[in-house]
């Protein structure tokens, strides 16, 4: 596992400081369960931010860590459906408290490789929404086109999942030195893309 360096841990801390800034300053006029479920997520990676910032790499193969970072995903899908698609909201979030209960399950009582399937599905799921709900959205032109950053930040979450998913079933796409090596700057671009496309 690479030893996490200064420069990284300014680019964590740089990442934290937007998702701290996202939390406190929130997002006006959304129904309560969108400004709830955006607050979980962006708290959930302001915590794992800090966490890798003082702990380093090593923490990211505890097995908690792999399913409290589910809920960052799963809370910012949570939030777009919500916001765009109030009449899914209780399907989803019936799917998001199932799909977090079947990752907790598989990660301690199931072989690796059903558990990290179980990851990937989930996180897949939940970026492609992600991804692709903004998209379409600016493609509607229901709001502006900066909101397309908001997607942006949800693919690049979905990419680096499948590296870490593949990683973990030791099938590496890329080295695990490269993997982690670029670890921090996809969460800082990930954060500012998604505090910036909010703004929006």
């Amino acid at each position: 596992m690479k030893k996490i360096s200064i420069a990284d841990r300014i680019i964590l801390l740089l990442a934290v400081l937007l998702a701290s800034y996202q939390v406190v300053v929130g997002i006006d006029g959304l129904p309560s369960l969108a400004v709830t479920s955006f607050t979980v997520g962006f708290g959930v990676l302001l915590i794992a931010g800090l966490l890798i910032f003082i702990l380093g790499f090593e923490i990211m193969e505890n097995p908690y860590v792999a399913i409290i970072s589910t809920l960052i995903p799963l809370s910012l899908s949570t939030g777009l459906v919500a916001e765009y698609f109030d009449r899914f909201s209780i399907l989803y979030i019936a799917f998001g408290s199932f799909a977090i209960l079947v990752v907790l399950l598989t990660r301690f009582a199931a072989p690796k490789r059903t558990a990290t399937l179980t990851l990937v599905v989930v996180h897949g799921i939940a970026g492609l929404l992600i991804f692709t709900i903004p998209l379409w959205l600016v493609l509607r032109q229901v709001v502006s086109p900066g909101f397309v950053l908001v997607g942006i930040a949800g693919g690049l979450i979905g990419v680096y999942g499948l590296l870490l998913s593949f990683l973990r079933m030791e099938r590496p796409l890329i080295s695990q030195q490269v993997t982690m090596r670029i670890f921090p700057l996809v969460l800082l671009i990930v954060t500012a893309s998604f505090v910036a496309g909010f703004a929006f």
